[in-house]
């Protein structure tokens, strides 16, 4: 069977790289189509893989100011000739459901969310523009009405969509007007994480710095708190470093195996965005680690109230402090965390992504 993967692009290394990086173990010889490839940010990832690019790789600064080139995108995804292929397989958070499939050819959507900028947060895109992005924003609106229209036509081009949680299933249903097939929670390699019994005394916050991560709250409630709080990530937002008093670090990109320790020994995870699933939590809790989040989007299907952590009502900097307030770090059992994170496995997300595909084969 001639297998295609097709990614929004490949710009940095997150959750939907991870995603990716599964899909490909599953179909090594699968070739990846993608709107453009940033070689240089991301090193030796996916350095072996056959990627095929679009267009806009060639224009200038068509990946560093990709931005720029929005209204081409879904023309270039369009472009990819997918012709021959007997199942192709996107993950998009936006373009890549819709790429262009043949009548013979089954195309299967994994949605990580109908397009945020689109729709759920448009007016927070356009007030989050920065810099020399100003100039554009009096001329975005009609520009995201048009990719709006286009987005809406484009989810109803995969055969099946799964959606990675009940709440982006939620919002598929809200945005594109149709139920998703099926509920695959994302891959987590749980197996990675360990758990130390050298518990230090500070939290830690993962997460890009972007607006919408929330980290604001974080910054201001432990610069009340005068609790140590460790950042780890890299981002825009340079105005966090400024609010952020001597008690909060920012660690900026660490390895996989450095977030790995800072998270074995820490108190807890401070999770204070609205997430559609919530990698990172469940990497936290494969540490034995609880995670304080808060109560909203797809923390709710990873945190157990009081088993792996504990929810702050309203996102606001008060709620979160409050929080940390009452936090008892006795209350946790390490061991039963690490066994509530197994559900989100790599090994369980490869099987019941297979079952998935072969049952819609079979029936195709």
């Amino acid at each position: 069977m001639r297998v295609a993967l097709v990614h929004d692009f490949l710009t940095q290394y997150g959750g939907a790289e991870k995603v990716l990086e599964v899909l490909h173990e599953i179909w090594p010889v699968a070739p990846v189509y993608t709107l453009f490839y940033d070689r240089k940010s991301l090193g030796n990832k996916f350095k072996n893989w056959d990627i095929r690019v679009s267009p806009i790789q060639n224009l200038p600064f068509g990946v560093s100011h990709y931005r720029w080139y929005l209204g081409l995108m879904p023309i270039a995804i369009e472009r990819f000739d997918l012709r021959g292929y007997d199942l192709v397989v996107s993950d998009a958070s936006a373009y890549a459901k819709g790429a262009l499939t043949h009548p013979p050819t089954k195309h299967i959507c994994y949605c990580y969310s109908p397009t945020r900028y689109l729709w759920s947060d448009t007016y927070d895109y356009l007030n989050g523009l920065r810099g020399a992005e100003k100039i554009f924003k009096k001329f975005l609106p009609p520009l995201l009405t048009y990719l709006r229209n286009w987005d809406y036509l484009a989810a109803r081009r995969p055969d099946k969509m799964i959606a990675i949680s009940n709440f982006i299933g939620q919002r598929i249903k809200k945005y594109y007007n149709f139920d998703s097939a099926a509920i695959i929670y994302p891959p987590v390699e749980t197996d990675k994480f360990y758990i130390s019994s050298d518990i230090q005394d500070y939290y830690l916050l993962i997460a890009r710095l972007r607006p919408y991560k929330r980290i604001d709250l974080a910054v201001a409630a432990f610069n009340k708190l005068k609790i140590p709080l460790k950042i780890i990530g890299t981002g825009g937002d340079a105005g966090l470093y400024k609010l952020a008093k001597s008690n909060i670090e920012f660690l900026g990109s660490v390895s996989e195996e450095k977030k790995r320790e800072y998270l074995a020994h820490c108190r807890a995870l401070i999770f204070p965005q609205e997430e559609d699933f919530g990698l990172v939590a469940v990497e936290a809790m494969a540490a034995g680690r609880p995670v304080i989040a808060y109560q909203s989007g797809g923390a709710l299907e990873i945190v157990k109230e009081n088993k792996t952590g504990v929810f702050f009502k309203e996102q606001i900097w008060e709620s979160l402090a409050e929080a940390v307030i009452k936090f008892d770090l006795n209350n946790f059992d390490p061991v039963k965390i690490k066994e509530s994170a197994g559900k989100f496995s790599k090994k369980r997300f490869k099987e019941e992504f297979l079952n998935f595909v072969t049952t819609q084969i079979k029936s195709f």
